[in-house]
């Protein structure tokens, strides 16, 4: 029983991976399902495709790696944070589509609470503000547009869950209705504080607080696996949300350390330790792991748009076939033309927090191409990151040579984090193990489980692949820095 199986459910596939005692990859498997867009800025997953592809990588990654069901000793879970399910605690049924983290549609009850004065309470219990982002308003949208839902609820019917929770109760067969701190953080009914569902929130929401899951240490006991899944009963040991776990991957347990994701959104956290930062630049605070019942507080920005602008320039205007080929036509766009392509696709996150405005080009002539696209909207994730490092350092006091550790996929390109690194001014690290969000899972359930050593130790393995160091004039920097912020000032419904 040497190995760990870390459930890695995203925005656009799921995936397992096999560690071995040594936390080393040993097989993997992934599957991707369709996004459903009902309406403008709504986003949804179906969660039989969720539940259908989660089942199907854990088996093959189990299949791939060789291994007896009995050589598994604990499961990891990590997900995509916010996407909300609402199913029927009998039959475990769903009642609608899962709403995803991306989705915008309660942008006006935001408003309207926003407009109540109520974001100032809500931010200081829960860490987060009043945007259509977080959990509550989209169980709120699913309690009033559903119907029966509400009536359904209230008779303690039906269950709320995001995508963590809802696995857990389906892989052990309805026994467990749990979460974890760092995702009930974001459901913006959770008091951060006080560590509880907080029921004044929850009654402005009008959410049934029997809905709710019990919330549990990141490295926790979770119940065991339905035996007819794997060929046997394996105990479920670790959760955390998907860039909680990559901060754990990335061994950032000291206060001061920064992490950046970059998958379909980009996600900033800096941890904080025992102090909760109240954010005077709109990032979030928030829960960045939790252990023996004590929470490790982290500020984070995030960003809805980074690697699904590469997926824009592949999907919606057809001028790559494969992700691979935007860092090439960056290289060859014309140094010349500087064009800002803000990617408010669904509106923009931290620090803006704008759920209205969307995605804008500016700096447009005849000579420009494919390749002056790629390179600015790689370039978009690089500015984005900058808001937010910004936005730290005036909240935090980080200096400017804070060291940024990154993964994702979009970290892989040499030329993006080379980018990176010239547009924040700071060095940029890349770990040997990329897989960070999954192997903090790993290393979490693997803790539990007895395998895999403690914090410090773990920290003491974490290895660097590359730095990437500033290789620009800082006046450059400041030039074309100030550009995007003209280019997002324009862009912004309240600029």
């Amino acid at each position: 029983m040497g190995h760990v199986l870390a459930i890695d459910q995203g925005t656009t596939s799921s995936r397992a991976i096999v560690f071995d005692a040594d936390l080393n990859v040993v097989a993997s498997a992934q599957e991707e399902f369709p996004q459903i867009f009902p309406n403008s800025g709504w986003v949804e997953h179906d969660p039989a495709g969720i539940w259908s592809t989660t089942a199907a990588v854990c088996g093959g990654a189990i299949e791939r790696a060789g291994l007896a069901p009995a050589a598994i000793a604990a499961v990891g879970i990590t997900n995509q944070r916010e996407t909300t399910l609402v199913w029927d605690r009998r039959t475990g049924e769903p009642i609608h589509n899962a709403i995803v983290w991306q989705d915008r549609r309660t942008a006006g009850l935001c408003a309207e609470l926003r407009a109540a004065g109520l974001e100032p309470m809500i931010a200081r219990k829960t860490g987060l503000l009043l945007d259509p982002y977080f959990s509550g308003t989209k169980l709120r949208w699913l309690l009033d547009n559903v119907e029966g839902a509400r009536a359904r609820a209230a008779a303690g019917e039906l269950l709320f869950g995001t995508i963590d929770t809802f696995l857990i109760w389906r892989l052990t067969g309805g026994a467990v209705h749990a979460t974890d701190a760092t995702n009930a953080a974001r459901t913006l009914l959770y008091d951060i504080r006080e560590g509880r569902w907080d029921a004044e929130i929850c009654g402005l929401l009008g959410v049934p607080m029997a809905m709710l899951p019990e919330v549990r240490d990141c490295a926790a006991d979770y119940g065991t696996t339905r035996a007819d899944l794997f060929g046997r009963e394996i105990p479920i040991l670790g959760v955390a949300g998907d860039q909680q776990a990559a901060t754990v991957g990335q061994a950032c347990f000291q206060p001061g350390m920064l992490k950046s994701t970059y998958g379909t959104g980009c996600f900033a956290l800096l941890n904080t330790g025992e102090r909760l930062v109240e954010s005077r630049n709109r990032l979030l605070g928030t829960i960045a792991y939790q252990l023996d019942g004590k929470p490790t507080y982290a500020l984070e920005g995030s960003i809805f748009v980074a690697g699904a602008v590469v997926q824009w320039l592949r999907d919606g205007l057809g001028i790559i076939r494969a992700a691979g080929e935007t860092q090439g036509l960056a290289e060859r766009a014309d140094p010349n033309q500087r064009l800002y392509l803000v990617p408010a696709f669904t509106g923009l996150g931290a620090p803006y927090w704008d759920a209205e405005c969307r995605g804008a080009i500016f700096g447009l002539t005849r000579g420009s191409g494919p390749a002056e696209f790629a390179r600015a909207a790689l370039e978009s994730v690089a500015y984005q990151t900058r808001d937010l490092a910004e936005a730290m350092r005036a909240d935090w006091g980080a200096g400017e040579d804070t060291v940024l550790r990154v993964d994702g996929g979009m970290s892989a390109s040499d030329w993006t984090m080379q980018c990176l690194a010239d547009i924040l001014g700071a060095p940029v690290d890349r770990p040997r193990v990329r897989e960070t969000t999954a192997l903090g899972v790993a290393w979490l359930a693997g803790m539990r489980a007895g395998l895999y050593p403690g914090p410090a130790e773990f920290a003491r393995s974490w290895a660097l692949d590359r730095r990437f160091e500033p290789a620009i004039e800082a006046g450059a920097r400041e030039k074309a820095y100030a550009g995007w912020k003209d280019a997002v000032r324009r862009t912004l419904t309240r600029g």
